[in-house]
This record gives C-alpha cells, sequence and structure tokens, in this order.
C-alpha cells in the first residue's frame, strides 16, 4: 500500500507547532470571559504591538480569505476598486470574498515579475480618467510574502506606498507569509509595514504554526473604526475567542513565529539546492521565502504522485510548486529528492 505524503503540498498541512499547542492545552484548563474579552486576547494583542512597535488595532479572524476580505471591506466602498496582481490570492483562491464583503468592489488586475505588482503599470492604470463610469481605486494589495515564494522589499514597498499617497488610496499587505518574508529579509517588521506605509496588515498564523486565526491589524486606528461591528456581522466575533488567541500567544511570545519561519525557510533553499544538484531541476522563481517551484515533466511529476508524494501544479503547462513548514524534516526533503532522482534516472 502506497503511504500518502502531504509535506510539500502546502504549508497548511502541518501540524500545530508545539508552543502553539502548549498554550492551547494552558488555557483550556481555564473559565474565562467570552468574546475576546479573556486575558489570553488582551495579551496576544498587546504583543503584537510590541513586535510592531506601535499601538495598533487588532482584531481576530478564522482564515486569512475573511481577514483580507474584510479589511478591503474596511478599506474600499462598493464603488471603488482594489489593485491587485493577476496572481494574488485575493484574485485567484478566494472565491469572490473581496468583492462580496465590498458589496462591489471590483478588482483591478496589473502584472508583473516574481508575482510583484509593477508599479508602472499601477501608474499607467491611475493615471487613466476615472469617472462615475468606472470604478473609482481605492486600494492597492500586494501580498508578502507573494503567491509565487518572492519577497518584496523596503523600497519596492515604499515604492509602491507612496504611489497609493499621491493617489489618496490605502495599501493593504496580504501576510498569510508574512513571517517568512520577515525572516528572509531579517527586518523589524515595522519597516515593511507601518514605517514603509502599509495601512493594513493581515497577519497569518495558520501556515506558521497555529490552529486556526490571522490577525487584521490596522497601523492608522481611525481606519479601524467600528471594524468589530464588520467582524461581527460577518461570524468572525469567536465565542470562546482565547483559544484563537492562545495559539497565537504561543507562537508570538519567545518568537517561535520567527523561529518557525525560518525554518520554513531554510527547508525551502535545501530542497531547492537538492532538486538543483542531485537532479539538474532549477528553480523557476528565487526561493526567498518557503516555497519551490520547479518544472517538471509529466512523467516525473505522475511517477512522484506514484510514490505517494502530494503537490501541485501551480502554473500551466509544467510548474509544481513544493511548500515547506515549520515542520519539515531532513528525511522529507532526502526522501522527495532521492524519489525524483531515481525517476529521472530511470527514463
Amino acid at each position: 500500500m502506497i503511504v500518502e505524503r502531504h509535506e510539500f503540498s502546502s504549508d497548511n498541512v502541518a501540524p500545530i507547532c508545539p508552543e502553539a499547542w502548549a498554550a492551547l492545552e494552558e488555557a483550556n484548563t481555564h473559565y474565562a470571559p467570552s468574546y475576546g474579552e479573556d486575558r489570553w486576547t488582551a495579551r496576544a494583542c498587546d504583543r503584537v504591538r510590541e513586535i510592531f512597535e506601535i499601538d495598533c488595532d487588532v482584531y481576530f479572524v478564522f482564515t486569512g480569505t475573511v481577514a483580507n476580505a474584510l479589511a478591503l471591506a474596511q478599506l474600499c466602498k462598493s464603488f471603488q476598486s482594489v489593485i491587485c496582481h493577476r496572481h494574488s490570492h485575493i484574485q485567484t483562491d478566494e472565491c469572490g470574498a473581496p468583492e462580496f464583503f465590498t458589496g462591489g468592489s471590483k478588482l483591478l488586475l496589473v502584472g508583473g515579475e516574481d508575482g510583484k505588482i509593477d508599479t508602472g503599470q499601477v501608474e499607467a492604470l491611475l493615471n487613466r480618467q476615472n469617472e462615475p463610469h468606472s470604478h473609482k481605486p481605492g486600494a492597492i494589495s500586494i501580498s508578502q510574502a507573494t503567491e509565487f515564494g518572492t519577497v518584496y522589499s523596503r523600497d519596492v514597498i515604499a515604492e509602491v506606498a507612496d504611489l497609493a499617497r499621491t493617489h489618496q488610496l490605502f495599501l493593504h499587505m496580504d501576510g498569510a507569509r508574512f513571517a517568512n518574508a520577515i525572516a528572509s529579509l531579517n527586518c523589524a517588521p515595522k519597516a515593511i509595514t507601518w514605517e514603509a506605509g502599509v495601512d493594513v496588515l493581515c497577519f497569518g498564523g495558520t501556515k506558521n504554526g497555529a490552529a486556526v486565526g490571522e490577525f487584521v491589524i490596522f497601523f492608522d486606528k481611525k481606519i479601524s473604526r467600528e471594524f468589530d461591528y464588520r467582524a461581527k456581522q460577518a461570524g468572525h466575533l469567536g465565542s470562546k475567542m482565547r483559544f484563537l488567541a492562545a495559539s497565537w500567544l504561543g507562537l508570538l511570545t519567545g518568537d517561535a513565529w520567527l523561529r518557525n519561519a525560518q525554518h520554513a525557510n531554510d527547508a525551502a533553499r535545501r530542497l531547492a539546492d537538492g532538486l538543483r544538484k542531485e537532479a539538474g531541476i532549477k528553480n523557476v522563481f528565487s526561493v526567498e521565502a518557503n516555497a519551490v517551484f520547479v518544472s517538471m515533466e509529466e512523467r516525473l511529476a505522475s511517477g512522484l504522485h506514484a510514490r505517494g508524494w502530494r503537490f501541485y501544479k501551480f502554473i500551466e503547462p509544467d510548474v509544481y510548486r513544493l511548500m515547506c513548514s515549520w515542520a519539515t524534516t531532513d528525511r522529507a526533503i532526502s526522501d522527495f529528492v532521492g524519489d525524483v532522482s531515481s525517476i529521472s534516472l530511470n527514463k
């Protein structure tokens, strides 16, 4: 019987990390107030403020999709639009949630190499005549890290932010893998968020080792007015919020979130190096976070699937994504690279 191995299909498949699990267990030994009035929620939000070095508004929601959708709904009126990369998660993988929760905001798509928006294309779009017959741009959204596993530098984020300010737009950051970007850039979180001009960050914990739950962080409190009502209306005010918060508290206390991201990034580099050296398979995109994108012949991909490996084709016709997580082991990497080499040699 073939045993299925999901290690590289997504960072969502990894278990809860020990720090988050221990914090959940500790929270489970107590009675506590409901709906975020507990000490775990308060401590987790305070820890976010410490990490980002600013007095910001912090809200918990259950999923990354709703974090992005509700954040954009807070920024944009229904007749406004959101400019984003054509391969961004809000465009390709959120089932129209941003459009639904904004009540009609349109996603305006631009291109750009390596999954990063091309500021020239954004500027050209913004400089065209905007009048009541078309959606009025309201926000720019960038992903950090991108869907292709690349990372925006501080200077590029600041360039996008300057463009947004010039045109009186908000800047939203989808940070489902924000921790991996910080580990890659080795910078303070503030350097690529509010200091660079980001208004709202959706900070992902699920892919970083949490059980469930994401933060929506508003760096300017004026923007977040009544967001608590928006979250409640959407069903994202948890009655036992302490269990979302406790998991996050386990990550944020002692910087487990950063160690987890560093491990995942390092594992991705080791995987990419092994595939290149042992099987001659090169990366399609630079390995800057915890994703490795490679081009595979159908025979190789099918052979790996037949041996139990599960991973996804990401770009037609032949580009596959391999994701690493806090739990990726050297054994998993060596086993996968070994199978790639074995199948490649037996053509």
